[in-house]
């Protein structure tokens, strides 16, 4: 998968336990899987709006912002982009619906 996103995971991991007043992901850490978990789910609500009523460059960046702090969500509650990586493979030629089902 993408190198990008897994080097800004090592990034982000590397974050826990800086300066919350030097470093944002740091802040985030601070703050506890629940902020964490609201601003992810603040950026979500941002994307969808950006898609319904803004320009492809305003998804784009809206787009980045949600998938950094989805970065540091996985962080914080120890999942790794590999194992999310092994999971789209698992699912890859199977049908949504029936991949829903088999949960």
């Amino acid at each position: 998968m993408s190198t990008t996103l897994n080097d800004l995971y090592a990034v982000i991991a590397g974050r826990r336990g800086a300066d919350p007043k030097t470093s944002y992901t740091a802040a985030l850490f601070a703050k506890g899987k629940r902020k964490i978990a609201q601003k992810l789910g603040e950026e979500a609500v941002e994307t969808v709006l950006a898609a319904a009523m803004e320009t492809p460059d305003a998804v784009m960046r809206e787009s980045a912002d949600l998938l950094y702090h989805l970065l540091v969500l996985w962080a914080e509650v120890g999942v790794t982009p590999d194992q999310v990586w092994a999971e789209l493979e698992r699912r890859s030629g199977t049908s949504g619906i029936e991949e829903k089902n088999s949960r």
